[in-house]
């Protein structure tokens, strides 16, 4: 089906709406009513519902510092209690908790009193070596329980984790260990994806190796493979022998709703990383009633979000959410396309999935697939399991939306297409599954007691109809607090003066004239959106340029891919004469492979292409509205008399 198809509107099945937790678009209305009367009482409810508290809050929501709000600020809690030990006092200690499949096949359950004893270890283990309550932890692993688990101990004894995705190079891991001065790294010694072993522990061992790193102290190391690995005494440590060696039951600390859950860093505009930082009380609320709303989850339901813990939909909706409401999820360690590409449908058959959430970028390489062997079309399995799809991490397109709810859904599954970000904690603008009317490709309509808007340059609304600048116009308690170390940039980024105090999403968006639905449009500002995940224009191009004997200036835009969203499209100009042919090839293979290095191997351009120079106007701007059209294919039609050399667009049309 095209895009441009006639717009179909789906239903909430009625079967699934009558028992859903929002039942019924008026329920939904209901909910935003009580919101838009009584913003902090609306909050203050669900907070003392769905959160365990040690000591009650009394204030709500604390606005005088803003935009540095607080959310429950004089209420105490643990994470950690609230996912695990709660659920064994309901009486679902031997529930299974955890569903681990691993890159071969293997399958290992933990139910929750199982995981609470291997928290409580992991837990004990860290405080032995002198973590403590608001240090600074990195993560560093594979998909595993044991990512989970290293999660949950420092939220247990109040120690901030900051979790790095296991493809990020040791350049990119060595920068967010010196920026959040962490004390201790866990890790693996490799990781297991796609029939290959890939190293994590060497990476460790490089970054650490560099400058700014000397805050660590610990090592700690999950035998994952039995690979080869290089140790050092005294700082390397076994993660099994530590566990072995520690009690199981760890009291939790308690901790003021404020304190710092964790650290994810983000790309920004900007060459450096942000350190996003999120709360424990806010945080915890918005991660379990999403996940209960969104997804409607249900005791019996087997849920599997495909995210890795790296990226924050690990962190809300396989670490937190879902062990919050005492949940069964799956957490797979591989990739989508191994041993083939039926491998998510095998496993939704295998283990009866209910609730699936997963990539557009994941579902458009599968339609590929799919197409070209029926052996690893959805139709060669028996997805009957499934109720309700989810989508997150950019816009799903109509076509591919139309695809996943016929052939992965039976076109009985509602599919909730999910806009959020790492800033928001949790969704912000979602269809719930029985109570609103779906459009493919469209986001539908805000979470409950979120007040997303679209307006202007200078904060107005802009009608319906009409695109415009996303904002969230209140504070909500999963929202971002600070950029760790940086407020100013905090409130550069995401709180702008001219937009009178909105939260700026930087995405543009536009409302249906008739429905107020939402459809994202794309990033305001120099990030790109690659399969889902936020890299900084800025970041990459600065890694292209510390290849100093070879680049002497690069640029990077995005332009439209139909696998990943958005690609990233270098222009480069080196320090010797521009190559054309095979020596051009080459070259940029090269390049590709040492932004692999220096950023991660998601950073490597799709589209490498060389000039003599940069499009500049006289002044010396560099003019990306013309590198956007040039790596889209366009033909110029922008004026171009401001350019120093106007020429120069002929090479970089060229691709190689």
């Amino acid at each position: 089906m095209s895009d441009t198809a006639e717009t179909k509107l789906y239903e909430p099945p009625a079967a699934l709406a009558g028992q859903a937790h929002v039942s019924g678009r008026a329920a939904y209305d209901k909910l935003v009513a009580e919101a838009e009367a009584d913003y902090e009482g609306y909050w203050a409810r669900l907070a003392r519902e769905l959160v365990t508290w040690k000591t009650p809050f009394t204030q709500v929501l604390d606005q005088s510092d803003a935009p540095f709000f607080k959310w429950f600020a004089d209420g105490t809690l643990n994470v950690s209690y609230n996912c695990l030990d709660r659920n064994i006092e309901r009486g679902l200690g031997d529930k299974t908790a955890i569903v681990f499949e691993a890159d071969d096949g293997a399958v290992t359950k933990v139910t929750y009193s199982e995981l609470l004893a291997r928290v409580g270890k992991l837990a004990n283990a860290l405080k032995a070596r002198g973590v403590k309550k608001g240090d600074r932890v990195v993560i560093y692993m594979p998909m595993s329980i044991e990512g989970v688990v290293a999660m949950q101990a420092c939220a247990r004894i109040g120690a901030t984790h900051s979790v790095v995705f296991g493809g990020f190079s040791a350049q990119s891991l060595r920068d967010r260990i010196e920026d959040a001065g962490a004390v201790m790294v866990i890790t693996a010694d490799e990781q297991a994806r796609g029939g290959k072993h890939l190293p994590l522990k060497s990476i460790v061992d490089e970054a650490l190796a560099m400058p700014g790193t000397g805050s660590i102290k610990d090592v700690i190391v999950y035998k994952r493979t039995g690979g080869n690995i290089a140790w050092k005494d005294g700082r390397d440590l076994w993660l099994h022998e530590l566990s072995a060696a520690a009690p199981e039951h760890c009291e939790p600390e308690w901790v003021g709703a404020e304190h710092p859950l964790f650290l994810l860093y983000t790309s920004g505009s900007t060459g450096k990383p942000k350190g996003v930082q999120h709360s424990t009380g806010g945080y915890l609320l918005h991660a379990a009633l999403t996940t209960k709303w969104t997804f409607d989850l249900k005791p019996d339901d087997v849920f599997w979000c495909t995210a890795d813990i790296g990226w924050v939909t690990g962190h809300t909706y396989i670490t937190y959410g879902p062990l919050a409401l005492g949940g069964t999820e799956i957490v797979f360690e591989g990739v989508p396309t191994y041993p083939d590409a039926g491998r998510f449908w095998k496993m939704i058959e295998r283990h009866k999935v209910t609730i699936f959430y997963t990539a557009p970028t994941a579902i458009r390489s599968l339609i590929k697939a799919a197409e070209a062997n029926d052996a690893v079309h959805p139709k060669s399995f028996d997805l009957s399991s499934l109720r309700i799809l989810g989508s997150v991490g950019e816009p799903i397109n109509p076509a591919a939306w139309e695809w996943y709810h016929l052939h992965v859904g039976g076109g009985r599954c509602p599919i909730v297409d999910t806009f959020w970000q790492t800033e928001t904690g949790g969704h912000m603008i979602t269809p719930l599954p029985g109570a609103t009317t779906l459009v493919p490709g469209s986001c539908t309509l805000p979470f409950p007691g979120i007040t997303a808007a679209i307006v202007d340059e200078t904060g107005n609304d802009v009608p319906n109809g009409q695109g415009g600048i996303l904002v969230v116009k209140k504070p909500w308690p999963s929202m971002i607090r600070t950029i760790y170390g940086d407020p100013e940039r905090f409130k550069k980024s995401y709180y702008p003066p001219e937009l009178k105090g909105y939260y700026l999403a930087g995405d543009g968006a536009i409302r249906d004239e008739k429905t107020g639905y939402f459809t994202i449009t794309g990033r305001i500002d120099d990030v790109l959106n690659v399969s889902g995940h936020r890299m900084g224009t800025m970041e990459i191009e600065s890694a292209l340029v510390s290849c100093t004997d070879l680049v002497a200036e690069a640029a990077v835009v995005g332009r439209p891919d139909e696998t990943t969203g958005e690609a990233i499209c270098a222009f480069v100009v080196l320090k010797r004469p521009r190559p054309t042919g095979d020596e051009a090839k080459a070259i940029a293979k090269q390049l590709r492979d040492w932004v692999g290095k220096e950023i991660g191997p998601i950073a490597k351009p799709k589209d490498i292409r060389f000039g003599d120079n940069l499009p500049k106007t006289r002044s010396g701007k560099i003019m990306r509205r013309l590198l956007r059209s040039l790596a889209k294919g366009e033909a110029i039609t922008q004026d171009t008399s401001t350019l120093e050399n106007p020429a120069i667009l002929d090479q970089l049309a060229q691709t190689n």
